[in-house]
């Protein structure tokens, strides 16, 4: 991959405010850009750090505020927050106060019986590694990757909420949980008097599951939530619309995307897709991100990128933000036809 120099010294776009807009998460103070950046993919030690760090400089410099992680992103796990905390300690250092950063643990991490799921000791520990990594004091929004069906949810909550007393994050969040799961962490989190901030789930035109009782849930209690996968891993872009690029996430590994999920009736839709979103004067990414926002229930849509004008493309993409309901109804109709 071909990298631009980055320069050494950086100073932020002083217009960066000027180029996003920003919705309140939940009932709290807090707003998010309704783009953030997820460091899922593209910023492990196998990676160019000076393309890492470029898409974190082109993020906040388009308004991105919000940078996501987890402990085991990378690969290999952990990678991903040592270059995060590599980019914050040259370029953001004056900037922390203006960054929403999060990290998430719940999957497996290290050996043993005590670095996967929920259990008070992991979560709290493997935030402790994430902030050593990362060089941070705390983190601004800590997550419970996922539930856990052998802990009790009063266990893992109960971490969440001593993690906020003890300083290590000002907030938390749940990521994964159903319906049912997620209204009792709420409720729990509620009782201990540290509200949960915000859900992640995954949410795309092709994975819609959250419209089955999630975001009604999050509504009722006022519960912020911010999108992963809005792009199905790279299937509601251009990119494989004349077949799988060398250089592709399928192309590369298949590990998260295999060849497999582009089906032929799948990637119809997505012609037909692009179709829509060119006579909207956008492009097939921004088309699929901006239908995620339709959704007044969704604070942000998190993206990952691979190059800096990605992130550009999508940030520019919000400037056409709503659709008609003519526009709403012809893609529902591409979407529900089972042909």
């Amino acid at each position: 991959m071909s990298v631009l120099p980055v320069s050494t010294e950086y100073t932020a776009n002083p217009k960066r405010y000027d180029h996003i807009a920003y919705r309140r998460c939940g009932c709290s103070g807090i707003h998010l850009p309704i783009i953030s950046l997820g460091l899922w993919h593209n910023f492990g030690g196998v990676d160019t750090f000076e393309n890492c760090r470029a898409m974190v400089r082109t993020a906040f410099d388009t308004g991105i505020t919000h940078f996501d992680l987890a402990n085991n992103y990378g690969p290999p796990p952990g990678s991903a927050e040592e270059t995060f905390g590599r980019i914050l300690q040259k370029d953001f250092r004056n900037y922390r106060d203006e960054l929403i950063i999060s990290s998430k643990a719940g999957y497996d991490m290290w050996p043993g019986p005590y670095g996967d799921f929920g259990s008070r000791k992991y979560l709290v520990a493997s935030l402790d590694q994430s902030l050593k990594r990362m060089g941070l004091d705390y983190v601004d929004i800590f997550y419970h990757h996922r539930p856990d069906p052998n802990t009790p949810i009063e266990e893992s909550m109960g971490a969440l909420d001593h993690i906020v007393r003890t300083g290590k994050a000002l907030y938390v969040g749940i990521s994964n949980y159903r319906p049912k799961e997620a209204r009792l962490a709420i409720k729990i989190l509620r009782q201990m008097g540290t509200p949960c901030l915000i859900h992640q789930p995954n949410y795309n035109m092709f994975d819609r599951w959250v419209e089955e009782g999630l975001l009604d849930v999050l509504t009722e209690e006022s519960v912020g939530c911010i999108v992963f996968s809005p792009l199905a891993q790279g299937i509601l872009t251009n990119r494989y619309l004349e077949g799988i690029p060398a250089d592709s996430r399928v192309g590369r590994s298949g590990v998260f995307l295999s060849a497999e999920d582009l089906t032929e009736q799948r990637m119809a839709k997505v012609q037909k897709l692009n179709e829509i979103a060119k006579a909207h004067g956008l492009t097939m990414a921004q088309l699929a991100i901006n239908w995620t926002l339709r959704r007044p229930e969704v604070t942000s849509a998190l993206i990952g990128a691979s190059k800096p004008q990605q992130i550009t493309e999508i940030v520019q993409g919000t400037m056409k933000l709503e659709f008609s309901k003519d526009e709403l109804l012809e893609i529902e109709s591409v979407l529900s036809n089972q042909s």
